[in-house]
Protein backbone atom coordinates (compact mmCIF):
# COMPACT_ATOMS: atom_id res chain seq x y z
CA UNK A 1 0.00 0.00 0.00
CA UNK A 2 2.91 2.22 0.83
CA UNK A 3 4.01 1.91 -2.24
CA UNK A 4 1.16 2.55 -4.10
CA UNK A 5 0.96 5.82 -2.75
CA UNK A 6 4.11 6.54 -3.05
CA UNK A 7 3.97 5.93 -6.95
CA UNK A 8 0.50 8.06 -7.28
CA UNK A 9 2.26 11.27 -5.54
CA UNK A 10 4.95 10.57 -8.15
CA UNK A 11 2.92 10.60 -10.76
CA UNK A 12 0.49 13.53 -9.37
CA UNK A 13 3.46 16.20 -9.08
CA UNK A 14 4.90 15.13 -12.18
CA UNK A 15 2.10 15.92 -14.15
CA UNK A 16 2.35 18.93 -16.76
CA UNK A 17 -0.04 21.09 -14.39
CA UNK A 18 2.58 21.20 -12.00
CA UNK A 19 5.34 21.52 -14.24
CA UNK A 20 3.77 25.12 -15.41
CA UNK A 21 5.26 28.19 -13.94
CA UNK A 22 2.84 31.26 -13.55
CA UNK A 23 5.17 32.56 -16.07
CA UNK A 24 3.95 30.18 -18.98
CA UNK A 25 2.75 32.23 -21.85
CA UNK A 26 5.16 35.49 -20.70
CA UNK A 27 7.83 33.57 -23.25
CA UNK A 28 6.27 35.33 -26.03
CA UNK A 29 5.79 39.03 -25.10
CA UNK A 30 8.14 41.64 -26.72
CA UNK A 31 9.81 43.00 -23.29
CA UNK A 32 9.30 39.80 -20.84
CA UNK A 33 9.01 42.19 -17.75
CA UNK A 34 6.29 44.11 -18.99
CA UNK A 35 2.66 43.26 -20.18
CA UNK A 36 0.80 44.74 -22.70
CA UNK A 37 -1.38 46.61 -20.21
CA UNK A 38 0.97 47.98 -18.43
CA UNK A 39 3.37 49.28 -21.29
CA UNK A 40 0.01 51.00 -22.50
CA UNK A 41 -0.12 52.28 -19.34
CA UNK A 42 3.34 53.55 -19.13
CA UNK A 43 2.82 55.45 -22.49
CA UNK A 44 -0.20 57.13 -21.44
CA UNK A 45 1.00 57.97 -18.06
CA UNK A 46 -1.00 56.49 -15.88
CA UNK A 47 -0.34 55.91 -12.34
CA UNK A 48 -0.23 51.84 -12.07
CA UNK A 49 -0.99 52.23 -8.37
CA UNK A 50 2.70 53.89 -7.97
CA UNK A 51 0.86 56.03 -5.85
CA UNK A 52 -0.79 53.75 -3.59
CA UNK A 53 0.85 55.58 -0.62
CA UNK A 54 -0.21 58.70 -1.25
CA UNK A 55 -3.94 57.45 -2.20
CA UNK A 56 -4.52 55.35 0.68
CA UNK A 57 -3.34 57.37 3.08
CA UNK A 58 -5.76 60.38 2.22
CA UNK A 59 -4.27 62.04 -0.40
CA UNK A 60 -6.28 62.06 -3.73
CA UNK A 61 -4.85 62.25 -7.15
CA UNK A 62 -5.65 64.30 -10.16
CA UNK A 63 -6.88 62.12 -12.60
CA UNK A 64 -9.73 60.40 -9.77
CA UNK A 65 -10.51 64.03 -8.78
CA UNK A 66 -11.42 65.05 -11.97
CA UNK A 67 -13.35 62.07 -12.84
CA UNK A 68 -15.37 62.83 -9.32
CA UNK A 69 -15.35 66.72 -9.96
CA UNK A 70 -19.47 66.49 -9.90
CA UNK A 71 -19.65 64.44 -6.69
CA UNK A 72 -16.83 66.42 -5.02
CA UNK A 73 -18.45 69.81 -6.28
CA UNK A 74 -15.35 71.33 -7.16
CA UNK A 75 -15.42 74.99 -7.97
CA UNK A 76 -14.37 76.22 -11.14
CA UNK A 77 -10.90 77.51 -9.90
CA UNK A 78 -10.33 73.88 -8.15
CA UNK A 79 -11.28 72.11 -11.22
CA UNK A 80 -9.01 74.79 -13.31
CA UNK A 81 -6.08 73.80 -10.82
CA UNK A 82 -6.44 69.93 -10.69
CA UNK A 83 -6.57 69.94 -14.71
CA UNK A 84 -3.50 71.74 -14.64
CA UNK A 85 -1.92 69.68 -12.52
CA UNK A 86 -3.41 66.45 -14.16
CA UNK A 87 -1.76 67.60 -17.22
CA UNK A 88 1.46 68.28 -15.81
CA UNK A 89 1.32 64.90 -14.27
CA UNK A 90 1.05 63.29 -17.65
CA UNK A 91 3.38 66.00 -18.89
CA UNK A 92 6.18 64.24 -16.67
CA UNK A 93 5.11 60.87 -16.70
CA UNK A 94 4.54 59.86 -20.46
CA UNK A 95 8.54 60.51 -21.03
CA UNK A 96 10.18 58.53 -17.88
CA UNK A 97 7.20 55.93 -18.80
CA UNK A 98 8.51 55.82 -22.45
CA UNK A 99 12.10 55.73 -20.97
CA UNK A 100 11.15 52.99 -18.65
CA UNK A 101 9.73 50.58 -21.57
CA UNK A 102 13.03 51.56 -23.47
CA UNK A 103 15.47 50.33 -20.48
CA UNK A 104 13.29 47.53 -19.73
CA UNK A 105 13.43 46.27 -23.45
CA UNK A 106 17.32 47.19 -23.86
CA UNK A 107 17.78 44.64 -20.47
CA UNK A 108 15.36 41.86 -22.37
CA UNK A 109 17.70 42.57 -25.23
CA UNK A 110 20.72 42.01 -22.99
CA UNK A 111 19.21 38.56 -22.09
CA UNK A 112 17.58 37.13 -25.30
CA UNK A 113 21.15 37.95 -27.07
CA UNK A 114 22.99 36.21 -24.09
CA UNK A 115 25.55 39.34 -24.07
CA UNK A 116 24.47 40.49 -20.31
CA UNK A 117 27.39 40.70 -18.09
CA UNK A 118 27.57 41.51 -14.45
CA UNK A 119 28.65 44.79 -14.88
CA UNK A 120 25.95 45.39 -17.91
CA UNK A 121 23.58 43.66 -15.65
CA UNK A 122 24.45 46.46 -12.67
CA UNK A 123 24.31 49.24 -14.64
CA UNK A 124 20.58 48.51 -16.57
CA UNK A 125 18.90 47.65 -13.33
CA UNK A 126 20.08 50.88 -11.88
CA UNK A 127 18.85 52.79 -14.24
CA UNK A 128 15.88 50.55 -14.48
CA UNK A 129 15.72 51.46 -10.87
CA UNK A 130 16.44 55.46 -10.86
CA UNK A 131 13.64 55.33 -13.55
CA UNK A 132 10.82 53.79 -11.56
CA UNK A 133 11.93 55.86 -8.82
CA UNK A 134 11.61 59.15 -10.65
CA UNK A 135 8.11 57.54 -11.89
CA UNK A 136 6.77 56.83 -8.64
CA UNK A 137 7.82 60.58 -7.41
CA UNK A 138 6.22 61.86 -10.36
CA UNK A 139 2.76 60.22 -8.95
CA UNK A 140 3.30 60.94 -5.46
CA UNK A 141 4.13 64.66 -5.92
CA UNK A 142 0.82 65.43 -7.95
CA UNK A 143 -0.82 63.47 -5.22
CA UNK A 144 0.34 65.66 -2.65
CA UNK A 145 -0.57 69.02 -4.61
CA UNK A 146 -3.86 67.76 -5.57
CA UNK A 147 -4.55 66.97 -1.88
CA UNK A 148 -3.80 70.78 -0.95
CA UNK A 149 -6.31 71.87 -3.64
CA UNK A 150 -9.20 70.47 -1.42
CA UNK A 151 -10.84 71.21 1.52
CA UNK A 152 -11.81 69.20 4.57
CA UNK A 153 -15.62 68.34 3.63
CA UNK A 154 -14.25 67.37 -0.55
CA UNK A 155 -11.57 64.63 0.95
CA UNK A 156 -14.15 63.40 3.05
CA UNK A 157 -16.77 63.11 0.25
CA UNK A 158 -13.56 61.54 -1.89
CA UNK A 159 -12.74 59.42 0.56
CA UNK A 160 -16.14 57.81 0.57
CA UNK A 161 -16.43 57.60 -2.99
CA UNK A 162 -13.10 56.11 -3.53
CA UNK A 163 -14.35 53.21 -0.49
CA UNK A 164 -12.16 54.35 1.64
CA UNK A 165 -14.65 55.44 4.73
CA UNK A 166 -13.51 53.27 7.19
CA UNK A 167 -10.10 54.31 7.27
CA UNK A 168 -8.92 57.63 9.01
CA UNK A 169 -7.94 60.57 6.76
CA UNK A 170 -5.31 62.96 8.08
CA UNK A 171 -6.23 66.53 6.94
CA UNK A 172 -2.83 68.20 6.16
CA UNK A 173 -3.59 70.92 4.37
CA UNK A 174 -5.22 74.75 3.98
Amino acid sequence: MKSVLIVAATLFFSTPVFSQTSYSGMQIRGIKALSDQQIADLRAGRGMALALAAELNGYPGPSHVLELADKLDLTADQRADVKALFDSMKAEAVPLGSKLIEQESELDQQFAARIVTPESLAASTASVAITQGELRETHLKYHLSTAALLTPEQMKIYAGLRGYADAPIHHHHN
